[in-house]
């Protein structure tokens, strides 16, 4: 887990590692409280979250005679692992043509999430298509053809501008030609305030429901982990417009916060998949709740 503790250093000079260094020595008192009201808050983990679990805190310090900083961050990491979402598990590829679609809004770096999936899975003995649904931009759609070269898998694609259900209906008929383990299918990367475009990707989920038993079999939203709580926003947009079965998170290593994630556990409880953390098409990781706690806390002095 090298990978994940590194991306999440920047998080931790930020804030939370001010968090490990105002529970450390010395005793509890209200002051202690107020510093870590605040902290957490400006982590992004979100002032209704953050006051429910000052709230548990208090009450477990009343309950237990804690009177130790040290003692209450033990508290704080426990508190901490039961908000986040469980972990992502395996993915439900078991069929004989696996979907995927993948969801989120521009920026948030689907196309690159999907072209390290695609390695990840390639990688792992299963065979991979690309559906480029995402046809309103040219640049959308070479950019998904970069990154299947890259990942060594191929990509449909339709005409710029035209249907992207078009598109998906027929990378299905190519898919199954070539006895394709799983199709991830790319979308546009909608805005949460466009009802329009929601409604075109429940069009989509709609073909791939009829033509393929029970797909899509993971429909995986893309969030982008610098965004904070705007973040947490678009993932209750999207699970109200398709059924979103879990999280990627990215550009975990260029965030200063982490505390969104935590937000994402309490509201919506959906597993987070993976984790990208960083540039290279490997930089992939499985979510981790325990080594996600481990490495927010950390002590960078002890390093």
């Amino acid at each position: 887990m090298g990978n994940f503790f590194e991306s999440l250093r920047k998080t931790r000079k930020a804030v939370f590692g001010q968090i490990a260094g105002l529970l450390g020595a010395g005793e509890i008192d209200e002051e202690t409280w107020e510093e870590l009201e605040a902290l957490l808050i400006q982590g992004d983990v979100g002032v209704e979250t953050t006051l429910a679990l000052l709230d548990e805190l208090r009450e477990r310090v009343k309950a237990e005679g804690i009177i130790k900083r040290r003692d209450l961050r033990r508290l704080l990491e426990e508190a901490l692992r039961a908000l986040l979402p469980p972990d992502g598990g395996t993915l439900n590829l078991d069929w004989p043509l696996a979907v995927i679609l993948v969801v989120g809004v521009n920026g948030s770096g689907k196309t690159t999430t999907i072209g390290k999936l695609a390695y990840r899975l390639r990688r792992e003995g299963r065979s991979v298509m690309l559906a480029a649904a995402d046809t309103f931009r040219a640049a959308a759609i070479e950019q998904l053809r970069l990154w299947g070269e890259r990942a060594g898998v191929p990509v449909v694609t339709g005409q710029e501008g035209g249907d992207p259900a078009a598109v998906v209906y027929d990378a299905i008929d190519i898919a199954r030609s070539r006895k394709t383990d799983v199709l991830i299918v790319d979308t546009a990367g909608r805005l949460h305030t466009q009802h329009n475009l929601m409604e075109e990707l429940a069009k989509i989920r709609h073909i791939l429901a009829k033509r393929i038993a029970w797909s899509p079999h993971e429909t995986l939203l893309i969030l982008d982990a610098t965004t904070g709580q705007n973040g947490l926003m678009q993932a209750e947009r999207f699970t109200e417009a398709v059924k979103v079965t879990g999280i990627v998170l990215t550009k975990l290593d260029g965030s200063a916060k982490g505390g969104m994630v935590l937000s994402i556990g309490k509201k919506l409880g959906l597993p987070i998949r993976f984790v990208g953390t960083g540039e290279g098409i490997e930089d992939l990781a499985p979510f981790d709740a325990d080594a996600f706690i481990d490495a927010l806390l950390h002590e960078e002095g002890g390093e």
